[in-house]
């Protein structure tokens, strides 16, 4: 498969979760609280994402497939473009678009103030995602782009508070995410050495 038919393709895979929601709304297939439902998915694929890009550098180390880095960037804008359409769902469901509302939630609930300020950190991240902002930053993009790491924790510590009673999928994630920085830890500690 040639470079540009597989980034088609990747960028078809990525927008499938928003083809599904937009074919469960159209046909009611979304259980007894769709608008819950349809936030959770978003958040969940923001997530998935997010932890999707920084499972590439693990990934071509370990089994020395250097192609796959072209999709870093582009798993991290979608994460971002996911977790965006969960805090939009949020406010236009729960909250009827009222952003003063939303700060009032965002500072009277916890596990809203982590998600948030991951979704804060995310903004510069984005914004500084082009080749032209790497090149004008030169090493600190790198140091930026590190935030990505802090992002992902703050992520599954709001997926872990908003869980009411089942902690089974939060916890996966957790692990994941442990299992992501844990190898990039060891790496850096090796290196040292």
């Amino acid at each position: 498969m040639n470079v540009k038919l597989a980034k088609i393709v990747a960028h078809l895979l990525c927008w499938l979760p928003l083809g599904y929601l937009v074919v469960a709304v159209s046909t009611r297939n979304l259980g007894a609280d769709p608008q819950e439902r349809v936030m959770h998915l978003l958040g969940y694929w923001g997530l998935l994402f997010l932890l999707l890009g920084l499972a590439i550098t693990p990934v071509r180390r370990l089994f020395k497939v250097s192609w796959l880095f072209q999709y870093r960037r582009m798993l991290g804008l979608y994460a971002a473009f996911y977790l965006l359409l969960h805090i939009t769902t949020f406010t236009l469901f729960y909250l009827n678009l009222n952003l003063s509302e939303l700060w009032k939630e965002t500072i009277q609930r916890p596990y809203i103030s982590v998600g948030m300020l991951g979704f804060m950190l995310i903004i510069p991240l984005v914004l500084t995602s082009t080749k032209t902002m790497q090149k004008r930053l030169g090493r600190n993009w790198a140091k930026l782009h590190r935030l990505v790491y802090v992002i992902a924790v703050l992520g599954i510590i709001h997926f872990v508070w908003q869980s009411k009673a089942d902690l089974n999928e939060p916890l996966s994630y957790a692990l994941v995410l442990i299992v992501l920085l844990g190898v990039r830890i060891y790496w850096y500690l090796r290196k040292r050495k």
